[in-house]
């Protein structure tokens, strides 16, 4: 199928809904074997702080998983203003399944270059530097006790052998991909342009975003 550059959108789409659906048949078919009775009793005691015995590299990558939703939720409730689609679905998934949830909300959208309106107070707190600090904060302390802590011999068996770890791991990485497609509309919607060191620094796993967050101008207002 041949499909025009004139319409760069249209690819765009295209382009992120055969990524979704590769994400999904290797995420189910081709990723390690999954033992449901292990994975499910790691997601609780992860999940409850119950953390004795596991790799502190596992319990870092856990929590910025949740992280990383936060992160998207800054932008796609403002882009989510001029969309037909509900962005908060999306966001609130994508702290389910990850870039599962984020990819089709990136098929789906319109470009959404302004922002109609004030900001009510929702969008505001998600808009704020102060969010983004705290982000930043809670990545760094969670970056550094996994790092410091964590197995890696141990990490790297576990990500061969367990699909949790495994999907995990690769939604991480997706999310630190996927997070330019938002960028651009993002900072039209303030007003200005953003250099070409805040582009590159956007693709830094993790902390580029959030770093683009902290330093971002707020919302411009279009009553």
């Amino acid at each position: 199928m041949i499909v025009s550059s004139q319409n760069p959108v249209k690819t765009s789409q295209i382009a992120l809904a055969m990524v979704w659906l590769t994400f999904v048949i290797y995420a189910f078919f081709l990723a390690p074997p999954d033992q449901p009775e292990i994975t499910f009793n790691l997601i609780k005691n992860l999940s409850v702080g119950n953390w004795e015995g596991i790799n502190p590299l596992i319990i870092s990558l856990f929590n910025i998983m949740g992280i990383w939703p936060l992160i998207y939720c800054c932008v796609i409730f403002a882009d989510g203003q001029g969309q037909k689609i509900p962005a908060w679905l999306f966001a609130i998934a994508s702290f389910a399944v990850g870039a599962f949830a984020i990819l089709p909300y990136l098929v789906w959208r319109k470009p959404n270059p302004e922002f109609s309106g004030v900001p009510n107070l929702f969008i505001r707190i998600w808009d704020s530097k102060f969010t983004a600090i705290v982000l930043m904060v809670g990545a760094i302390v969670l970056v550094f006790y996994g790092i410091t802590q964590g197995d890696w011999r141990d990490f790297i068996y576990q990500w061969q052998n367990s699909r949790f770890i495994h999907v995990m791991s690769l939604d991480f990485c997706l999310l630190s991909v996927l997070f330019p497609a938002l960028l651009g509309d993002d900072i039209a919607r303030r007003g200005n342009q953003a250099p070409t060191w805040l582009w590159l620094v956007t693709l830094i796993p993790l902390f580029g975003p959030l770093l683009y967050l902290c330093v971002r101008s707020p919302l411009c207002d279009r009553a």
